[in-house]
């Protein structure tokens, strides 16, 4: 059994994002007198930030029989479900344009009742996609992940400088 955990560098960026974008919203919304109350935004935002976690603990379990994708039970019991394909069910895989212009690939089945997405954020993407050829037969040599490691470096970086404008907007709101 292999287990692929969403890549924690993906993980980090997207929290970081979270939280750089959220955080000052208390703060302004005390300096500026808002009518919601800035205890309901830590509220909100904390819940928020559970959910978006839950969504990004999202991990892959290949073994000889299926490929799996899943989330802890509290995700799986509110929010996402996964899904299990059977390596025998895996009739190919599909390739579609993102609307940015990425290319994703879908698993199709014998039955086409519908498709599912090839996860390609997973730590050790390289190794699930020869997996993915070993035990289908389909050939993977031209699948790529959506996104290089060095756009998200690039992203985190963005975060951390708008970190920083927050940290100068919050002091600015409580001053």
């Amino acid at each position: 059994m292999n287990i692929f955990p969403l890549s924690p560098l993906i993980r980090l960026t997207l929290l970081t994002f979270y939280v750089a974008l959220t955080l000052p919203l208390p703060f302004l919304a005390e300096a500026t007198d808002a009518p919601v109350p800035s205890s309901w935004l830590w509220v909100a935002l904390g819940l928020g930030f559970v959910v978006v976690y839950g969504f990004l603990s999202e991990r892959v379990i290949v073994d000889e029989e299926q490929i799996q994708v899943t989330y802890p039970r509290w995700v799986r019991g509110v929010w996402r479900r996964g899904w299990m394909l059977r390596w025998s069910e895996i009739q190919d895989l599909k390739m579609r344009t993102t609307g940015q212009g990425g290319l994703v690939y879908y698993f199709t089945t014998h039955h086409q009742e519908r498709a599912y997405l090839l996860p390609m954020r997973v730590l050790g993407f390289a190794r699930l996609v020869r997996i993915v050829q070993e035990k289908t037969g389909i050939d993977t040599q031209d699948i790529r992940p959506l996104a290089q490691p060095w756009m998200y470096l690039m992203l985190l970086g963005c975060a951390v400088l708008l970190l920083v404008m927050d940290g100068l907007t919050i002091l600015t709101a409580l001053g």
